[in-house]
């Protein structure tokens, strides 16, 4: 009996650790990610490649910095923020949280346009219905395991779809693979890198990982290992992802293609793979932006449960508030462009405060006791912080444009 009951704890913390890393692989790529991935192939074809390797490293080297202090030390983000300097935590929790929600209207929107796209229904019931699905999942039993799993097959789903595309467009890979070290103008690629790094490592996304992996009991010093497989893991499916589909686009636009600009993803996988293509872009747009909205829920709550007892007793239920909220502004006020973009300036102030307070926690004997941190990796963290920094500042002019005059 004693057996049978071990066995069934290591299939769960198995099942738990890949969950989280599916979770925040498939909350790196969202409706925005797919938009963005095809607008910059278009306009920087095969030297995009380095933009993607670039952003991949910066990515890895942010996830392993927010996943080992988090693991080590066993607390939520807020709560490292706030011993690192009292209140921080409360601003860090109410900005990621605030960002996330203005995210989340975005994917719902994405979501219910992968709907349409894949069966043709119209899109306001589609987001009603993408809702639904969402606050299904927090409402059931098992929550955690059943968002494991629901993140596990879509994220599967969306790599097999995309790689069809790219067999059909027939990408230029030795070109890709060339310009990934040697492209023709670096000084242009800046801003796709910082527009690609906010996106797939900014706001709530670098901490989905890590905050499901506490909710699922897995922490501290003996769990180190299995933290840093999950995060590698985690990032390697997005990895994968990211490069297939530009891949599956820049076989699309080598060949001369223009795409829509109105939805260039879209537009990408109908040019290289027709009528079904454009189909599977649906299921890949769904996919994208359904895990999403669970990722930006879940990790949004979760910023907020342990600021009050009343959030962590209905965590669920604000949960399902919190997609509830995000689905009604989408059907009520449509696409609400300025919010999404103070969304992504917001994501582009959180990186550097929330990397920042990551890397000095990880010198605090009080928040990670007697482990050390790899210096290389504290390094690596502070070259990011400055990047980031930089986007910041960027996303301070686009919030400065939303002001009236």
């Amino acid at each position: 009996m004693g057996s049978n009951k071990k066995e069934s704890d290591l299939k769960k913390k198995a099942s738990a650790l890949l969950g989280a890393a599916f979770l925040m692989a498939t909350s790196a790529i969202g409706p925005g990610f797919l938009t963005q991935t095809a607008a910059f192939t278009e306009q920087y074809k095969a030297d995009f490649a380095f933009v993607i390797l670039f952003s991949i490293l910066l990515a890895l080297g942010a996830q392993l910095n927010v996943w080992r202090v988090i693991g080590i030390s066993g607390l939520r983000g807020q709560d490292i923020a706030n011993k690192v300097l009292p209140g921080l935590g409360y601003f860090v929790a109410i900005l990621v949280a605030l960002g996330g929600l203005a995210f989340n209207i975005g994917n719902i929107g994405g979501a219910s346009l992968g709907l349409n796209a894949l069966l043709g229904i119209n899109t306001d019931f589609a987001a009603l219905v993408c809702g639904v699905i969402g606050i299904l999942i927090f409402l059931s039993k098992d929550a955690g395991p059943v968002m494991d799993r629901f993140t596990k097959i879509l994220g599967v789903l969306m790599i097999l779809v995309v790689s069809y595309v790219t067999l059909t467009s027939k990408p230029p890979v030795g070109e890709a693979l060339l310009r990934s070290v040697a492209p023709t103008d670096p000084g242009a690629l800046l801003f796709p890198v910082i527009t690609l790094l906010g996106g797939t490592v900014g706001g709530y996304i670098t901490f989905s990982g890590g905050h499901r992996l506490l909710d699922a009991g897995i922490s501290g010093k003996e769990n180190l290992d299995q933290i840093n497989r999950s995060s590698i893991t985690g990032i390697l499916i997005a990895t994968i992802m990211r490069i297939l589909l530009f891949l599956a686009i820049l076989g699309v636009v080598s060949k001369g293609a223009a795409l829509d600009p109105s939805n260039p993803a879209a537009s990408a996988f109908q040019h290289g793979a027709g009528t079904l293509g454009y189909r599977f872009f649906g299921i890949v747009l769904w996919s994208a932006g359904i895990t999403s909205v669970i990722g930006a829920a879940f990790t949004s709550v979760s910023f907020l449960k342990t600021l009050h007892p009343i959030i962590k007793k209905y965590e669920k239920l604000i949960i399902c508030g919190f997609i509830a909220a995000s689905t009604l502004i989408m059907v009520l006020v449509g696409s609400p462009a300025k919010l999404l973009i103070l969304a992504g300036s917001l994501n582009g102030l959180i990186l550097p405060v929330t990397l920042g307070t990551m890397l000095l926690a990880s010198r605090r004997k009080d928040i990670v006791g007697d482990y050390h941190h790899p210096t290389w990796l504290l390094v690596f963290g502070v070259i990011i912080v400055v990047i980031a920094g930089y986007s910041g500042i960027l996303s301070l002019r686009n919030m400065a444009q939303l002001i009236p005059r």
